[in-house]
């Protein structure tokens, strides 16, 4: 590490021999990378604008964020609720009053629990249109799957937001509507039903149920069926929790589903 004449930067050397400039600050004890830059200057601007962020100027906030920044946004962020908070926290969170938001520029952001605090501190949220994921274990995990919502389920058909805010993930935000694999929840005048449906070049009407277990379940023994029948498909079973195995046994042998999957062949 070569530290250089001016505050705050030091010169360091890629693999390919080239030279550029890292950007330091050091704050209550903790010492902060602000980014690589390519010249010594553009690091010193990066240094200074910390320096008045945590130190000097406290008018600074996330709202103030100028394109012409010589901080990422993302370091801003840290920087501004490092200074508010006393919490350094490596991804763009901002904490509040019993939950937290995640920003990825100024109008856009997204509003966590506190409980998911140490969760979205370790795992950096990415995006992909309007889909949000994170890197565990080596797989991209959706984040609506931490809420049981499957990567293909239906807004306003299987979960809905409460108050309507789609950037709102925050639990009491989130209502599940439909949980399991192949089961719609429907409804008449008069009654709320389960429809179950298998997708098979085409969607084939397992049945119509009472109750969302009872759907699921005759979901699993459409999955069975149609696999004794020569299917190669790889369906995703529902998993019932809370059920013993006993009842869930019952339930399977006498739930009826319909006697077309039955002469479906492959």
């Amino acid at each position: 590490m070569n530290y250089t004449s001016l505050p705050g930067t030091y010169q360091s050397t890629k693999k390919n021999g080239d030279i550029y400039y890292r950007s330091v600050i050091s704050h209550n004890g903790k010492r902060i990378s602000l980014g690589s830059y390519e010249t010594q200057n553009k690091a010193h601007l990066a240094y200074l604008q910390a320096k008045k962020i945590l130190i000097e100027d406290k008018n600074y906030s996330i709202e103030s964020y100028s394109i012409s920044s010589p901080l990422p946004f993302e370091k801003y962020v840290c920087l501004i609720n490092f200074r508010d908070n006393g919490i350094y926290i490596k991804n763009p969170v901002y904490l509040k009053n019993g939950y937290f938001i995640y920003y990825f520029n100024l109008d856009d952001y997204y509003l966590f629990d506190i409980d998911e605090l140490f969760y979205y501190s370790e795992h950096k949220i990415m995006k992909r249109g309007s889909h949000l994921f994170v890197s565990d274990f080596g797989m991209q995990i959706s984040i609506l799957s931490r809420y049981g919502i499957k990567n293909y389920a239906r807004i306003g058909i299987d979960y809905k937001f409460i108050n309507g805010n789609t950037y709102d993930l925050r639990a009491e935000n989130i209502h599940l509507i439909n949980c399991y694999n192949g089961v719609t929840r429907e409804h008449n005048e008069n009654n709320i039903f389960y429809t179950s449906k298998i997708h098979i070049n085409g969607n084939y009407i397992i049945g119509r149920y009472k109750t969302d277990i009872e759907a699921a379940i005759a979901y699993n023994k459409a999955i069975d069926t149609v696999k004794s029948n020569g299917c190669k498909k790889n369906f995703q079973y529902n998993y019932i929790e809370h059920l013993p195995d006993s009842q869930y046994a019952d339930i399977y042998q006498s739930i009826s589903i319909s006697p077309k999957l039955y002469n479906i062949t492959f």
